[in-house]
């Protein structure tokens, strides 16, 4: 499902990242452990198709991602990949509603409002769908943030660093969500971290 090998990228050209290969099937979840500088974040992009590997492949349910032109990329991204980042961006001037109704039209999708409040009810946010994402409160965000992230049934779940602020009760209410929303999609999650309290929550893991 997400596969990748031999993959390198370097940002000048000379010191080159090396990873290693990653072999995750559909339905499972993963931690992506490193300390900072360790190339997480990096890697996180190259996976989600913000930027492209120098060397090596990556590919998600068996599509070369890195062969895929800028546009057909984007298009692959929409339908395929669901990105949780560690701080969450919206357009301010929408709703919550707006915002996920949003990510079902750029990625080409049939805008499904059904589908957009189950979303937010089982995350505890349905009650939000009119609100506008800066009235929200932080923990509000992060749950708008993950219902995005599916919105459009993703084969990919991608966290960066989803619970570094979070405090021991937070931490493992937010892994929860992510494990339950993954599973519902049949979706891979990898979360990208340097927590060392999720090595006791999710067994396969990948350090750098």
């Amino acid at each position: 499902m997400l596969q990748t090998k031999n993959l390198k990228f370097s940002y000048d050209g000379k010191t080159f990242l090396d990873f290693p290969d990653i072999n995750c099937q559909r339905g499972e979840q993963w931690l992506l452990l490193g300390q900072s500088g360790s190339g997480k974040t990096t890697l996180l992009h190259l996976l989600g198709g913000l930027r492209k590997p120098k060397q090596g492949e990556i590919l998600i349910d068996g599509k070369n991602t890195g062969q895929l032109s800028s546009t057909a990329l984007d298009q692959f991204r929409g339908k395929n990949i669901g990105i949780v980042f560690q701080k969450p961006y919206f357009v301010r001037a929408l709703t919550v509603e707006e915002n996920l109704m949003l990510a079902q039209e750029l990625a080409g999708q049939d805008v499904d409002r059904d589908y957009i409040y189950k979303l937010l009810n089982q995350l505890n946010v349905g009650h939000k769908f009119k609100s506008r994402t800066d009235n929200l409160s932080e923990g509000e965000k992060q749950r708008v943030s993950i219902a995005r992230a599916l919105v459009n049934r993703p084969t990919v779940i991608l966290a960066d660093e989803p619970t570094s602020a979070l405090d021991d009760k937070n931490c493992h209410e937010v892994i929860k969500l992510l494990e339950t929303q993954s599973k519902e999609a049949n979706a891979t999650l990898l979360i990208v971290t340097h927590d060392g309290r999720l090595k006791e929550l999710i067994k396969n893991q990948i350090e750098l």
